[in-house]
């Protein structure tokens, strides 16, 4: 008996001499180790036969955990060669160790090109990594066409999209193997950003499949966001689709999981109202203003932000969402100023010191005082003094301390609101979008699924056009023989044939073609359709997930080395 062992699997070597009872032992032995509950050669029997040949058992590297926790493993048996003898020679021994060396070569090689290709996401949120890791992998906008491209030229990414926003940096891709597919897309983050491996690995999030297609429908639907339910993140996925468009590899299923989140924000927007109502203190504010605005927009109003801390920036960032374009923003130093105006592209914001605090707040309508200061930046007398507006100048006071001292209300030329004023407003608002967000849940669980069936009728796109060029290389060949039967024809005899040959094919496929492809009025559901396709593979040994899975591979791998 010979042992073989590599890192995938064992293969165990039984002359023709070795006896039933020692395959009996062998099992036995091999059932009683923890890292096999049982071995059998014919998966779907958990015998194993004596055969009077020599035999290898390969132990392959698919395993499944049993209740018990056990590792099973499914051995492949077959029959190696003939022998005649009872003992063999040290050389013949060595040539069977490479054989069987070999062939686990082979194996894992099989196993390795019938994995199908995953839709992951691999990505960085607020939830899971600090702004100062984010900010040095977001991707301006003007580059994501080239990172889809790079992305797409890795050796196991097939289709790739990035969503690249203040809070997340997500990039979404169809993989030809999620393991080799995550080292590569890890490996691309790293490059681009200057962060490391194992940095990005210990901040990022993986999904696959139809948690990568619920996670990013979440998104779009407002519900992974730091404001629930807020409006800009639709905004940025069709941006994604925008940008997309016409780059190769923003190709067909990642295009369509883009497309159909689009689909999935509007409908949860419009059915339960999820993004009305504030539910921060900034964002109550906000959505207070432009609610006492006559025009009920930003368009035309001169906005103030005092301070450009945590609760300004939320001010800014809810501003833009809500329309507003052009702003000054207050503040002791530009630092921060700075920053933000790099994180909301296309918006005006105007730095002002605080030596300028009054003469900033004579040209505005809103105010926004969000600072820390312990002592009122506004005082009665100031804004008495403010030139007069064709209505009310509003102060909106979310400071504590109070920035706006309080007998300013008393004027007649400025209405003030401060905190207390909110704070049962999205009180109340939390829990309404809390009740809305499971409404959202439900209708997100529908079109996960209604997408996930579209993803897997795609299955049996390779399997229509390997079948018609299967049937059309047995039509041509067929022809040319008959051509050189036939003899001498004139180009209108030739052409009967030919169309004669092509009507037989057509009218032959018909029928599997109808079987492969989803239509409402058969009645056909995706289960059967793929039990179709997988039959016509078998029948007509079409091999369709392995074939195209080598040839995409081996295609990436030979462009890589040019």
């Amino acid at each position: 008996m010979v042992v073989v062992s590599s890192g995938f699997a064992n293969s165990v070597i039984l002359t023709n001499s070795h006896s039933k009872s020692m395959i009996t032992g062998l099992l036995s032995s091999s059932s009683s180790s923890s890292s096999r509950s049982f071995l059998h050669c014919n998966p779907s029997s958990s015998s194993l036969a004596y055969v009077p040949s020599q035999l290898r058992i390969d132990f392959g590297v698919r395993k499944s955990i049993s209740d018990r926790g056990s590792a099973r493993v499914n051995p492949r048996c077959e029959v190696v060669s003939e022998r005649t003898t009872d003992v063999e020679s040290p050389s013949s021994v060595k040539s069977s160790s490479r054989s069987a060396l070999e062939a686990l070569k082979i194996s894992a090689g099989d196993r390795y090109t019938k994995e199908r290709s995953s839709v992951m996401v691999i990505g960085l949120t607020f939830h899971t990594a600090p702004v100062d890791i984010r900010e040095k992998l977001s991707i301006p906008e003007a580059q994501l066409p080239q990172a889809i491209s790079e992305l797409c030229a890795l050796n196991h990414i097939e289709e790739a999209a990035v969503l690249s926003t203040c809070n997340r940096m997500e990039i979404y891709v169809v993989a030809l193997s999620q393991h080799r597919g995550v080292k590569e897309v890890t490996e691309w983050m790293s490059k681009v950003s200057g962060v490391s491996v194992s940095e990005i690995s210990r901040h990022q999030f993986l999904l696959y499949n139809k948690d990568a297609t619920k996670h990013l429908f979440e998104v779009s639907a407002g519900l992974d966001s730091l404001v629930l339910g807020e409006g800009q993140i639709l905004s940025q996925v069709k941006h994604v689709v925008k940008v997309g468009q016409g780059v190769p590899g923003f190709d067909r299923k990642i295009s369509g999981l883009f497309k159909h989140a689009i689909i999935v924000g509007k409908r949860v927007r419009t059915e339960t109202k999820i993004s009305s109502g504030s539910v921060s203190v900034s964002s109550a504010a906000v959505e207070l203003a432009q609610m006492k605005i006559p025009e009920s927009c930003y368009d035309s109003v001169k906005v103030l932000v005092v301070g450009a801390g945590k609760m300004g920036k939320l001010v800014i960032k809810h501003l833009v969402a809500k329309g507003c374009t052009k702003m000054v923003v207050v503040n002791r130093t530009e630092d921060k100023v700075s920053a933000i105006r790099e994180e909301c592209k296309n918006i005006d914001i105007i730095y002002r010191p605080f030596s300028e605090l009054i003469s900033s707040a004579s040209e505005s309508d809103v105010i926004f005082t969000c600072t820390a200061s312990e002592t009122p930046l506004f005082l009665k007398e100031q804004v008495k003094n403010l030139p007069l507006l064709s209505s009310q100048r509003m102060f909106i006071d979310i400071s504590v301390p109070r920035n706006v001292e309080s007998c300013v209300s008393d004027l007649e030329t400025a209405c003030v609101y401060n905190v207390d004023d909110l704070k049962e407003v999205v009180e109340a608002n939390k829990e309404d979008r809390a009740r809305k967000a499971l409404e959202a849940q439900s209708i997100i669980s529908q079109e996960v699924q209604e997408f996930e069936s579209w993803k897997d009728s795609l299955e049996t796109v390779p399997t229509l056009k390997k079948l018609r060029a299967y049937a059309e290389r047995i039509r041509n060949s067929e022809f040319e023989k008959c051509m050189e039967k036939m003899g001498d024809l004139t180009k209108k005899q030739k052409g009967a044939v030919y169309g004669l040959s092509k009507g037989i094919v057509n009218k032959l496929l018909e029928g599997p073609m109808q079987h492969l492809r989803s239509d409402e009025n058969e009645g056909r559901c995706l289960d059967e359709i793929l039990e179709n396709m997988h039959a016509l593979n078998r029948i007509f040994g079409l091999e369709t997930e392995i074939s195209i899975l080598e040839e995409k591979i081996r295609s990436k791998m030979e462009k890589a080395k040019n």
